[in-house]
This record gives C-alpha cells, structure tokens and sequence, in this order.
C-alpha cells in the first residue's frame, strides 16, 4: 500500500467516525490526498507544533521588521508594485501599503470557485507561506487555518488571472476575508467578513509589511485546483478501464486482447497497470474468440489510451506537489541568512502544462468510452443487442428508442472536451506596463482541465448507464454469460442509482446523479497510481 493510500484509509477512518483528521501544516510535505481531503470536508488543519519551525516563522518576520527599520529597500514592502517598484513608499506609508494591494485587485470576475474549490486554494496558500521563507508572522498562519476549520469560504471570482506574480486578483479575496472586507460563505449564508470574525471571538487581521504580497503572490488557486483535478482525473482512469472490461461482456468481445505479455511487450508502466485493472475484472472470462477475432480499436486498444493518462498522472503529481510544497512568492526573506532575495517563484509554468497535458489525457478518455458507447448502442456493431439498447417488449420496440439521445449527448460533450485541449500556456500575454511581460496562464489552464473533466465525467456517467444497460441485455439473451463478481457488483451499484430502462424515460436526473457520484471518486474504489 502507498503513502497515498494510507493517508486515504486514515481520512476515511476518521471521516467513518464522524472526526475529520487534523492535516498539520508547518515543517512536513503536504500531499495532493490530503489537500483533497480538506478541500472535501474529510480533514481539518492544525498548525504544527514544532518549535523550530515555530522559531522559524517568528524570525523571519522580525528579521524583515529590522531591515526595513535599518533603511533597506524591499520589493512590495517600501516600493510600489509591479512596474512601480521604482516608487519609494515613505516609512509613514509602508502599513498602509499592504491592505491597497488586496483592494485594487478587488476586480475578480466569472464564476465563483466551489466551497472544494476555495478550501484547496486556502491549503496550498496556507501551506507555502509555512514553508518559512514569506516573513508572515505566526498569527497570518492561524487565521488562514481558521478560515479553514471554521469553513469561512472567501467568495473568489474564478477569472483575473494570468499566472504569473501569482494568483493576484482571485487571492486578494483571500486576503479581503482576513480583513474583514468582502463577502464570505460562513454557515451556509453569504456574509459580511468583519461580521463572522466578531461571530467567531475575533477582530479582524491588521496586515504587517508583505503580508499582503505575501498573501496573493504565489501560485495557490492554479495549485489548488489542481490537486482536484488530479483526484478526479485519477477516478476517470480507473472508472474507464472498467467500463472497457463491462463493454467488452457486453459486446462479447475477447478478454485476449489484455493479456499480460502483450503490454510486457511494451513496457510503458500506466499502459500495463490499465490492462491489469481490466484482466482483474474479466477474471474467469473464456478468451476463445466471439463474433471478432479481434474487437475493435477502442476496446482492444483502451489500455493503451488509458495508459497515457496514467503515465501522465505519475509526474503531473510530482509536478503539482513540487509547487504544493514551496515558497511560490517574492521577495523571499531567509530568516538563517537574513537575505532578501527577489526572484519569480510566482511563475506558475510547471502547473500551467501540467494542467495542459492532463487536460489532453483526460478528453482522450472521453473520446474513448463515446467511442465505446458508440458501438454498443449501434445493432450494425454490437454483436446482437437491441438497436439503441432498448428494453421494450417487441410490440413497443417500434416507438422505443432507448440510449439513441444519451449517445448524442455524448458525442457532444465529447467534442466539447476535445475542444477545450487548446493550451493555455502558450497564450502568454505581456501585461502590467510590461513588466509581467511573460506570464504561465496556469490558472486558465487548471480551470480548462477542471471543464475537461466536468465533461468526461458526464460522458462517463453515459457510458455507464448504456453499458450497464447493455450488460442485462445481453444476459437476456444468454443467461450463461459469465460476469465477474467486480462487475457485477459495479452493475448492481449503478442499477440502484438508475434501473433498466425498459420503456424510454427521461434520464437527466439518473445521469446528474450518476456524474455527481463520479466527481466525487465514489464510483470505483482505488485510482491509479
């Protein structure tokens, strides 16, 4: 079992006894698991007890304090911003200077980040300026954490940035919310923040020098995001293979075609571990060739679909926690060597094409099982199962037209996901006077990724239906049809979610309900790896 997998088994451990586990923050790594399940509800923060780390943090606050007292220049903390660091900011100025950045950038527009969604930024901003090297004193730290534990959600507009000098405008909510200014999410109801931190016991935050810089130049909403859209993208590999071993008992197809020498052939390790997930789930099935010595592509050759995906996974999450687990803003301040040092760790390229080429796996997927749902539905092409998958007795199969418009759909929102693989990073725009003259588009990137996935996941919740669909049909007509107990289970499981479709109905609600369940990873247990 992984690292991954156990910090999964505690969440779930502690979630099943009704007490979200403590993720500590300061002086360790942070995972994208345990991020996701903050960001979930499943955990919540404490901020470690280590009196080192503690020590750490303090120093490097006062240290900042003494060489400003001493008459030094400081990017953001005694000059203007951006293009304007070359305006001094007087000494009278410089504790003023903080809360003006947070309210310029006030000008966050499009849709709102989800409570998930603000929950995972707060955890990778909180967890980079841990890191020690942001001069943020200890109690910045505490009140991001309490914005966590007492679920109090900054309202964040999803558009405004260009990724590079950081998430600027969406994290300037963050910002706003610690001092008291803007709307938060707090119980359930939109809120005035002042009003929920007097709720709470507390005034609100008065931002020392950088700590508003420090607050919004880092790479924390492109971050966050993405650590869901790791999770999710995981979820889909695994919830795709399975759905090939279902098609392929559908279709009475060749469980051959994943035989392990095959992939051992052509060792890429995510190829091989999709062929095992699928060889596990047509355990027991006769390889003895059906209608086709060989199925067609997208069922002989899902493995190596899917394998891109999961391959790609393997350094999308080294990339993601990399940046999880730095000090993504500027200036940096070395409490040990008592440095400043001004630098650009706000670019968010290493996310930026992370998220492009998860994104480009992910509708791969989609195209994958549309083109799956395609040869199921289609009598020409499903080897003896009703035109359309219909369920209907032979005097109304004439009016009866089964999955014709689910597979329709389908193809729709697979072109739209195809459509969305544009990459972001390449858009690079030079903005702020050129001064931010070449920026990542990170966050329009995970955000891309994130709608890639919103798609996939309702073509899968499709498929789903359809093949299961599929499944009692073709047991309808051989009983003797063997399906191993994973898939059977699988079946079952989504059968109480949505029953046979015998006379047409409308599905919507089965397929939202269905597509909530995949974007939640509740579908398949397990993911890749």
């Amino acid at each position: 079992m992984s690292e991954h997998d156990l910090i999964d088994d505690a969440h779930a451990h502690a979630a099943h006894a009704g007490k979200p586990c403590a993720v500590v923050i300061g002086g360790r790594k942070l995972s994208i698991e345990e991020v996701v399940a903050i960001a979930n509800g499943r955990a919540t923060v404490a901020l470690s007890g280590d009196p080192a780390w503690r020590s750490r943090i303090q120093r490097g606050a006062d240290f900042l304090r003494r060489h400003l007292a001493a008459g030094e220049t400081v990017y953001g903390v005694n000059t203007g911003y951006g293009d304007a660091c070359v305006v001094d900011v007087p000494m009278e100025l410089v504790e003023a200077l903080p809360l003006q950045l947070t309210r310029y950038h006030g000008c966050g527009m499009g849709a709102y980040l989800d409570d998930a969604q603000a929950l995972a930024v707060i955890a990778a901003r909180l967890n980079s300026l841990a890191y020690g090297f942001s001069g943020v004193r200890p109690v910045l730290l505490e009140r991001l954490a309490d914005l966590i534990n007492h679920r109090v959600l900054p309202r964040i507009p999803s558009e405004g940035s260009v990724g590079a000098s950081g998430d600027l405008t969406p994290l300037s909510y963050v910002a706003a919310a610690l001092v008291g200014e803007r709307e938060v999410m707090f119980d359930g109801t939109l809120r005035d923040a002042a009003g929920v931190w007097a709720q709470l016991g507390h005034t609100p935050l008065t931002l020392a020098p950088k700590e508003g810089l420090a607050l919004m130049n880092g790479t924390a909403v492109m971050t966050g995001l993405a650590c869901l859209a790791f999770a999710r993208a995981e979820h889909l590999a695994r919830l795709t293979a399975r759905l090939t071993a279902l098609s392929t008992i559908a279709l009475d197809g060749r469980a051959a075609h994943f035989d392990a020498m095959i992939f051992e052939a052509k060792p890429h390790a995510g190829q091989a571990e999709a062929a095992a997930w699928i060889r596990a789930d047509l355990i027991g099935r006769d390889d003895t060739p059906g209608h086709r010595l060989q199925d067609r592509y997208s069922i002989r050759c899902a493995p190596h679909v899917i394998g891109v995906a999961v391959d790609a996974l393997s350094w999308v999450r080294r990339d993601v926690e990399n940046e999880l687990n730095s000090a993504n803003d500027n200036p940096l301040i070395d409490p040990d060597g008592e440095r400043v040092l001004h630098g650009g760790n706000f670019y968010g390229g290493h996310i930026a094409f992370a998220m492009d080429a998860l994104k480009t796996a992910v509708a791969n997927l989609a195209d994958l099982m549309d083109r799956q749902l395609a040869l199921i539905v289609d009598d020409k092409f499903n080897n003896g199962l009703p035109r359309n998958l219909t369920g209907a007795t032979s005097a109304r199969a004439p009016i009866n037209h089964g999955f014709k418009a689910v597979q329709i759909s389908s193809s729709a929102w697979t072109a739209e996901a195809l459509k969305h693989t544009m990459p972001a990073s390449v858009f690079s725009r030079s903005t702020e006077a050129h001064n931010q003259d070449k920026v990542s588009m990170g966050t329009i990137a995970a955000r891309d990724c994130l709608r890639v996935l919103e798609l996939t996941e309702q073509v899968a919740a499709a498929h789903t239906l359809a093949t299961v669909q599929a499944l009692k049909l073709r047991l309808r007509i051989n009983e003797a049809t063997l399906v191993p107990e994973p898939l059977r289970e699988f079946a079952q499981e989504v059968a109480a979610l949505s029953p046979f479709v015998d006379e047409d109905r409308a599905l919507e609600r089965d397929l939202r309900a269905l597509t909530a369940r995949i974007a939640d990873c509740a579908l398949v247990e397990g993911g890749a790896s």
